[in-house]
């Protein structure tokens, strides 16, 4: 069953979408950074909602929701209301223009961000291909 953006079952297709791209694990390859997804309280998302997910070298090992974003230090956490991370799942945000603009902010190495865009650019893919459903969007 397909999930709903930002459910479990969601980031369950997710996470088997990123382990069964072999163009993101050749791309990811070097990557080493786990990371949280802070999605803020906007529209019809009414809670914050954390998404960990451990990424190495071009391998989820492990992701989760939490239930609050203190659970885990992760080398990177991106954060956005809910609206910005749906436009960016759904393919009407450019995710690197987005940062530039801090529409959606990062927290660790921006310089490691920036020296990694294909990375980037090819796990956002993996969400957007990943994502059918969104809360709120029938």
């Amino acid at each position: 069953m397909a999930g709903i953006f930002p459910d479990a079952n969601w980031l369950s297709g997710f996470i088997d979408h990123l382990n069964s791209d072999p163009q993101y694990a050749k791309t990811a390859s070097n990557w080493e950074g786990d990371m949280v997804f802070a999605i803020l309280a906007d529209g019809p998302l009414e809670n914050d909602t954390y998404v960990y997910l451990d990424l190495w070298h071009g391998k989820c090992r492990s992701g989760r929701i939490l239930t609050d974003a203190d659970e885990v230090s992760p080398a990177y956490t991106l954060s956005a209301p809910y609206s910005n991370f749906v436009r960016v799942v759904t393919g009407d945000l450019d995710p690197m223009q987005d940062l530039l603009t801090r529409k959606l902010g990062v927290k660790g190495n921006m310089g490691y961000l920036m020296r990694n865009v294909p990375v980037v650019l090819k796990f956002v893919k993996c969400a957007q291909a990943a994502t059918d459903n969104v809360l709120g969007v029938e």
